[in-house]
């Protein structure tokens, strides 16, 4: 049985981390994702190329207090949503279209949206009181690349950037 190259087409049957010579570190993904174009706009193979996020860490920011009223217009914004869905569905596919059926459908989901929002608000309001939102960041981004084309990749980059017309 042979080791699959990281940098061989076809994707491996399991997620696995790049292997390869580090080009560059980057604080911010952005910058990485510049270099790439940069490498891109070059004519290099950037197949060959991939981005490594280090030290991820999870970060949730407190947008605010949850009260009943943010429950409920979460709920109504959620549940009507779905009722328009379900209510265009009928719409499309009844025999006898009806533009009574998407209202209806859309007043309804956001009654039990109303419903189920305030019930789950205060099942879990001891435990969870405020709104947030997640997100995973890396504290660091490098580019890896396979170490035969590092000198490749640096001479690319060394070039000066075409001017945009």
């Amino acid at each position: 049985m042979t080791n699959q190259s990281p940098f061989s087409r076809r994707s491996p049957g399991f997620p696995t981390i790049p292997r390869g010579d580090v080009l560059g570190t980057y604080d911010t993904y952005p910058e990485a994702q510049g270099i790439v174009d940069r490498l891109a706009k070059s004519d290099f193979d950037v197949k060959q190329l991939s981005i490594v996020g280090n030290d991820l860490k999870t970060v949730e920011r407190v947008t605010g207090k949850l009260t009943y009223g943010r429950a409920a217009l979460a709920g109504v914004a959620s549940g009507a949503w779905l009722g328009l869905f379900f209510g265009l569905v009928l719409f499309i596919f009844s025999e006898t279209p009806n533009l009574g059926f998407v209202g209806a459908a859309t007043m309804i989901g956001a009654a039990f949206g109303i419903l189920f929002r305030i019930t789950a608000y205060t099942i879990n309001r001891r435990r969870r009181d405020f709104t947030s939102t997640h997100q995973v960041l890396a504290s660091n981004y490098q580019i890896v690349i396979a170490p035969e084309l590092v000198v490749k990749a640096q001479e690319a980059l060394a070039r000066p950037e075409p001017e945009r017309h």
